[in-house]
């Protein structure tokens, strides 16, 4: 970056070897910002941007191949992919699971037809589940085509749940059976199969994924969760789950949640240090406001340490920082105590790590982890992503950029750059 170049001082800034000691406490006494004045901010933020990552090519890769073989009706050769990606535990460097992508490859056609004419109000066309129903029958007895038939009604049966209300789709309580009976359809598929004695991730996480349609105790869900982590501890995948799966009703108490996430924690110190802490709190934290107020802050940012410590790169870095930030701003009702450390957590994790901008992770956080509403285009969840992101750091670095200076990320770290 040539600006950088420019101003060879700002490495010795004093903001930057404020930032640098780990655990800052953030700042107290702060004024809120206009919407004007954060936007002003924002376009003082110097930080370059990548709107298509090495993550989301690996993760297409994986999807296109499930797509392309489902297509050309090669399913044993789909059913080899993803017993080999379940058994060597085939992942992408963001820890997602190269069987799960298969999978959601191959019944994306027929899930993306069902969605849209939902969305649309009206009832989708049988045609396309019954063509995989063929396919499961044709295939007996074999997990990776039950997991791609099951997950297929499983999609479809959120999708049923989230349905507007339109006269084609009958009231509430028909759309609430149309989603039971999928739900049910894909326990069925399931049940002659076992993730666990098959050691198939991708199989147990299907499995967990059906506890929301069915009535289980909080311990019951821990319990699955942990079994399925055993299985397969390397990928964060299956810990956020567990932290969206133990979510309380409202009102009540948040105890199994971060019990959970410390002997999660405790399992997997080895691969992770305090890292599966944050991992089983990080999509809670967006999703509920108590969550906040239950959490060992401490031991959360101890944990955003220990995952970048293990894995310094930019996708770690911006899913962190994005995803603590739209916990900072949906819950400002939160205790201080716990919001200062996550702050000082956030400030640490774009100060010391944050070097390129991955918007589509900024654009999903803000939208919140499971909603299911219809998105806008690519290029506008690219330009809402980076808008998001922006403004978070100008928040964060307000009183820093108050005498009119800039901040600018490059592959070097974060400088201060003096007004001109």
């Amino acid at each position: 970056m040539p600006v950088i170049r420019l101003f060879p001082d700002a490495l010795k800034s004093p903001l930057i070897a404020r930032l640098s000691r780990r655990g800052r406490p953030a700042s107290h006494g702060r004024r809120t910002l206009s919407e004007a004045e954060i936007d002003h901010l924002a376009g003082r933020i110097l930080l370059p941007s990548l709107p298509v990552t090495d993550e989301e090519l690996a993760r297409a890769e994986f999807q296109d191949r499930g797509q392309r073989l489902a297509r050309q009706e090669r399913w044993n050769d789909l059913s080899e992919a993803i017993h080999h990606a379940d058994s060597v535990r085939l992942a992408t460097r963001g820890g997602e699971p190269a069987a799960w992508l298969m999978a959601f490859g191959a019944r994306g056609d027929v899930v993306a037809v069902a969605e849209d004419a939902l969305f649309d109000g009206v009832r989708p066309a049988p045609d396309g589940l019954m063509a995989l129903e063929e396919v499961l029958s044709d295939h007996p007895g074999d997990y990776p085509t039950a997991l791609c038939v099951a997950l297929a009604h499983v999609d479809i049966a959120e999708a049923w749940r989230a349905a507007p209300r339109a006269r084609g789709l009958g009231d509430a309580e028909e759309r609430r059976e149309e989603a039971h009976h999928h739900y049910g359809r894909a326990a069925d598929i399931l049940a002659p199969h076992c993730g666990l004695m098959l050691g198939a991730p991708s199989l147990a996480a299907a499995q967990c994924a059906l506890l929301a349609a069915h009535a289980r105790s909080p311990r019951q869900v821990a319990d699955d969760y942990e079994r399925l982590i055993t299985l397969d501890p390397r990928s964060p995948r299956h810990m956020r789950a567990l932290g969206r799966a133990l979510l309380p009703e409202t009102g009540e108490q948040f105890d199994q949640l971060e019990l959970e996430a410390r002997r999660t924690a405790s399992a997997t110190q080895a691969i992770w240090g305090a890292g599966a802490y944050t991992w089983v709190f990080l999509d809670a934290l967006v999703l509920d406001a108590q969550a906040m107020n239950t959490i060992d802050a401490g031991f959360f940012t101890d944990g955003l340490h220990d995952i970048l410590g293990r894995h310094p790169d930019q996708h770690y870095a911006n899913l962190l920082a994005a995803y603590c930030a739209m916990a900072l701003r949906h819950h400002s009702e939160a205790g201080p105590a716990p919001r200062q450390k996550i702050a000082a957590g956030l400030e640490w994790v774009l100060s010391q790590h944050l070097k390129e901008l991955h918007p589509l992770i900024w654009t999903q956080a803000l939208h919140r982890p499971g909603d299911s509403k219809p998105l806008p285009s690519r290029r506008a969840l690219v330009r809402e992503g980076r808008r998001t992101a922006l403004r978070a750091i100008a928040s964060v670095f307000a009183d820093d950029m108050a005498d009119g200076s800039s901040i600018a990320f490059s592959p070097a770290g974060m400088y201060r750059l003096p007004a001109m």
